[in-house]
């Protein structure tokens, strides 16, 4: 096993305290948007050792570490079908503001995209550059707290109506063209076509789109709406007044998660958080093809291409338990599942019973709040609060036990055998 430290990103929408009251140490004084805690080769995390009672960084990154060994790091069903890397990538996310309107690809389109950008020499880092790896990115996120989110489309029809409801707060005004002509797209009667018309007519921006949506949201700011989709297209206004995707928002779920509730998002889904601290579990990518809601490029010609125009229910993703009474978050992926490792401060000195931490080739864990120690055949683990590990293949399996004050943690594995201690 191997204590890691991790990359901190500070994007300008993250919180300022969230990721570090979590933790259990001083803010850094900026934004805090996502802890990075895996391989992916942006951000790898590091090999720490306990020296002394203090953390003493190895000189190794963890990508490194799995490459020298991949059978062993990972085992031999994960690098059979995913490669000799780390399938997934467990972030703390904690939004302050409005992350980008987004969309991740397909695998299939993850490889073509990059391999096309790459034979004609477009730099990795460049501002246009679609393609910054050869993966898909399915996700999920756990809500920690409140989180807010637009998910996935609603049907043409919903959609309509709160476009319809938005012209006639702008009754006389030049911006009831555009939102009129969207609303009409929507009523088509191919549901396909009509989302992907309305998104397109939005998504192109131009004057006319950037002028109502400053109009619409002064409409809806001098109403008396209580329509959560209204309300949105207010407040996103207020974060990036002009841009299209406040009025691409009214085309998706408007979703709001209590804690502990999840979302799982496959390739071609377009959403964006809002607001909230949470877990966000991934596919080991940086693939992002963004719709708006970001001064960040956007190139609405493969956005369009990736987007699944099709009304979906919403992905909340349910809580399930194993045999082992293991508390699981299964998604539809086979790059990854989340277990939640939540034990109470022990009554009167009484030891809780450990927990198998779900693993099916490499595990990490992060420890949220209170003490826990991992025991593998191997040896053993302490962590605390803020502490992160890794657990090898070939260290399985891992025994969590909890300090007497309790632990909340989470560990990631693959899904490629779910609820295995």
């Amino acid at each position: 096993m191997h204590l890691l430290l991790n990359t901190l990103r500070p994007y300008a929408w993250g919180s300022r305290t969230a990721i570090a009251q979590l933790l259990g140490r001083e803010p850094s004084g900026g934004p805090e948007a996502e802890l990075w805690i895996g391989a992916h080769p942006d951000s790898p995390s590091r090999v720490a050792a306990p020296v002394d009672g203090e953390r003493e960084l190895l000189d190794s990154g963890l990508d490194e570490l799995i490459a020298r060994d991949p059978g062993s790091a990972l085992g031999a069903a994960s690098v059979e079908a995913f490669g000799p890397r780390l399938p997934f990538l467990l972030k703390v996310l904690a939004a302050a503001h409005p992350l980008s309107l987004q969309v991740h690809p397909t695998l299939e389109q993850a490889r073509a995209g990059f391999a096309a950008e790459e034979a004609a020499g477009v730099d990795r880092a460049a501002a246009d550059r679609n393609y910054k790896d050869d993966n898909h990115k399915p996700e999920m996120i756990f809500a920690l707290t409140p989180f807010e989110a637009l998910c996935g489309f609603r049907s043409p029809a919903e959609a309509a109506v709160r476009f319809e409801e938005l012209t006639a707060l702008l009754a006389g005004e030049d911006a009831a063209e555009v939102t009129e002509q969207v609303a009409e797209l929507l009523r088509g009667p191919d549901e396909e076509e009509a989302l992907r018309s309305a998104f397109a007519r939005l998504i192109a921006g131009g004057e006319q789109v950037s002028a109502a949506v400053g109009a619409a949201a002064a409409a809806v700011e001098g109403s008396a709406t209580d329509d959560a989709g209204l309300l949105t297209v207010a407040a996103l206004a207020k974060e990036y007044p002009d841009d299209p995707g406040v009025l691409v928002s009214l085309l998706l779920n408007r979703v709001s998660l209590a804690p502990g509730e999840a979302l799982a998002l496959g390739a071609g889904n377009v959403h964006a958080y809002l607001s909230g601290l949470g877990i966000e579990v991934m596919a080991s990518s940086d693939n992002v093809l963004r719709g708006g809601l970001t001064p960040k490029h956007v190139d609405v010609g493969e956005l369009l291409t990736t987007v699944r125009f099709e009304a979906l229910p919403l992905p909340l993703l349910a809580r399930s338990e194993s045999a082992l009474g293991q508390e699981l978050y299964k998604p539809p992926f086979a790059e990854f599942q989340l277990q939640r490792i939540d034990v109470p401060a022990s009554p009167n000195g009484t030891r809780p019973e450990p927990v198998p931490v779900a693993q099916a080739g490499a595990a990490v864990v992060l420890v949220v709040a209170g003490t826990l120690t991992l025991d593998t055949p191997k040896g053993d683990l302490a962590l605390g609060r803020g502490d992160a590990a890794f657990v090898p293949d070939a260290e399985a399996p891992a025994l969590a036990h909890a300090g007497d004050g309790g632990v909340l943690a989470f560990a990631v594995t693959t899904g490629l055998g779910a609820g295995l201690g």
